[in-house]
């Protein structure tokens, strides 16, 4: 097979590898700034179904800036369909709003499960500027078309 070459890269590769990076950490920082880092106001989305609660956190166009479930903070099973886990859900996207500075939010529950009220009490709760609270559940008008009559 013979023997494995490792390449090292010189003195001069490396500072200009360096300075790329620092070029893109500056151009990455200057677009924060310009976009403003500390968003003031945001929309949260709370899904909740009769299995999991999740709630989604995002800008005013729509791009997510953090989610997070009752599955992924830990509970498992039918515990993750209970207004307790709802609220803990609400709780730590909280600490998320929180680190990211958001004041103001817009509310939009989707879903039949237990845990919608209780996250919404939980985020009223800890002192945000709620400006709307919209329901967004899909509602059939006429539904489905029904299964043919069963002839035994």
């Amino acid at each position: 097979m013979g023997k494995k070459r490792i390449i090292q890269k010189t003195e001069k590769e490396l500072l200009e590898e360096r300075e790329n990076i620092e070029a893109a950490v500056k151009k990455e920082t200057k677009t924060e700034a310009s976009s403003g880092k500390g968003i003031k106001e945001g929309k949260i989305y709370i899904s909740s179904s009769y299995n999991n609660t999740i709630i989604t956190l995002t800008d005013l166009q729509g791009n997510v800036l953090a989610w997070t479930s009752a599955g992924a903070i830990g509970f498992k099973g039918s515990k993750k369909a209970t207004p307790f886990a709802a609220s803990k859900v609400a709780e730590a996207i909280m600490s998320t709003i929180q680190k990211l500075g958001i004041e103001k939010i817009a509310i939009f529950i989707k879903g039949i499960g237990s845990g919608r009220e209780s996250a919404i009490r939980s985020l009223a709760a800890r002192g945000l500027d709620i400006t709307a609270i919209t329901d967004v559940t899909p509602v059939p008008h006429n539904g489905c078309r029904p299964p043919k009559v069963r002839r035994v």
